[in-house]
């Protein structure tokens, strides 16, 4: 795989151009991190905060990954929540309660603390795609109120959609004013800059193609070897690792994302006044938003099959102008996309695979808040305070016993359904 980012628009617009050495020889650490997105760098922020020695391996560039080409919507919360509560009751809704906005805050305290640029702004919004996803919004909102957690929260009605959002597709909106959005590939080389300075050591160019627990730990690439008392797969898919409770756990899944050239301070105004970023309400959903100069960036049209559209643009465009006819023909001058992890059960996969090798997987489209959370889930665990983290490993996932590409079918059949219920 190449070692450069790809053509986004956020690669365009990085503001760091570290680069970090290969790993070559053997080194020893504490803990040893596989992967170089947000799970792997928040995971070595939080361990090196709490003294420990870490060493972060990524076999590209750091935030080359999904972190670096996502949404930028930082989402209250984790996808699977009804999952939690059902299946651990009234520990489960502690938990929820808890780290809510616990990603937030880790990253709000982060930016402030480390200086990082990454054009943070607050307020994110659900939009109903039908009439009767309002009744799903209104209950939310009432239960978090109820909950004593709901005071970033306020839904809007069809009649007042007008002040925030220049589009009638929808039907009325749920506002997190707490949530928000950012540039995802500046805030994990923020993060890695800030983890480097700190002691991480991080090499990038260096795909690990061995992972070991048992007495000695450690992790082999090509040229290097790094011995640790226990190792993090940190969002790492890899299909040779996905063995013991991983196994037929995860099925990537492609995203894609088109920019536009900036808008006019009138249209942006007019598309989104209150620069709020949007999520649909359909389970096979769009999702969309302003970057700090203006661009529409507008995501979606997920590929459950495993297989990329031959053009991006040309996929997302109809959709794109559906939403904003005031957009027809504006210039698209990038299109991209990459692929998510999913876990059936939509809730992500913490835990375990062996004693001293922790994972972290399968976000479902919620990555920005739910690697933070993640990792520092991980690292309390690994010094030793283990409550959420022993909630999470109590979770039963739902596995398929097929291969991945067989598997990708069968979700793309199942997400076919969905589909076709959003359009009817």
């Amino acid at each position: 795989m190449p070692a450069t980012h790809i053509n986004s628009y956020y690669a365009a617009t990085a503001n760091d151009d570290t680069r970090y050495p290969a790993l070559k020889g053997t080194i020893k650490t504490d803990v040893c991190v596989v992967g170089g997105g947000f799970s792997g760098i928040s995971t070595a922020l939080s361990l090196v905060e709490r003294g420990y020695q870490v060493v972060v391996l990524e076999a590209n560039r750091i935030g080359w990954g999904a972190s670096g080409r996502n949404g930028g919507q930082m989402i209250a919360g984790i996808s699977g929540e009804h999952r939690i509560e059902g299946q651990l009751g009234e520990a489960g809704r502690k938990l929820l309660k808890d780290i809510r906005y616990l990603g937030h805050d880790i990253i709000e305290k982060r930016i402030e603390r480390h200086q990082i640029r990454c054009d943070l702004k607050h307020g994110w919004m659900e939009v109903a795609a039908r009439p009767r996803h309002m009744d799903g919004l209104r209950s939310y909102v009432a239960e978090r109120q109820a909950a004593g957690d709901g005071d970033g929260l306020e839904v809007v009605e069809a009649a007042d959609m007008g002040r925030v959002i220049g589009s009638r597709s929808y039907h009325g909106a749920m506002i997190d004013r707490r949530s928000g959005h950012l540039h995802p590939l500046n805030l994990a080389l923020g993060e890695a800059r800030a983890a480097a300075g700190l002691g991480v050591k991080i090499f990038e160019e260096s795909p690990v193609t061995t992972v070991s627990g048992g007495a000695k730990p450690f992790v082999a690439t090509e040229h290097g070897r790094v011995e640790a008392n226990a190792i993090v797969l940190a969002g790492y898919s890899d299909p040779s690792f996905q063995t013991g409770p991983l196994r037929g756990l995860l099925f990537p899944t492609g995203s894609y994302i088109i920019a536009t050239e900036p808008l006019s301070e009138r249209v942006a105004q007019e598309v989104s006044p209150q620069d709020l970023a949007v999520a649909d309400s359909n389970v096979v959903l769009d999702y969309f938003r302003l970057s700090a100069d203006r661009r529409m960036l507008f995501g979606g049209r997920c590929n459950y099959s495993n297989r990329d559209p031959r053009d991006i643009r040309e996929t997302l465009r109809p959709r794109l102008e559906e939403v904003f006819p005031q957009l027809k023909d504006v210039r698209l001058d990038y299109a991209w996309g990459g692929k998510i992890d999913i876990v059936l059960t939509r809730v992500p996969a913490i835990g375990r695979r062996e004693p001293n090798v922790y994972y972290m997987q399968g976000y479902c489209g919620h990555g920005v808040n739910a690697t933070h959370i993640a990792g520092d889930v991980v690292a309390e665990a690994i010094a030793g305070t283990m409550e959420r983290f022993d909630l999470f490993e109590k979770i039963r996932h739902v596995r398929l016993p097929v291969g991945q590409f067989l598997g990708n079918q069968l979700l793309a059949l199942g997400m076919l359904y969905y589909r076709l219920r959003d359009v009817l």
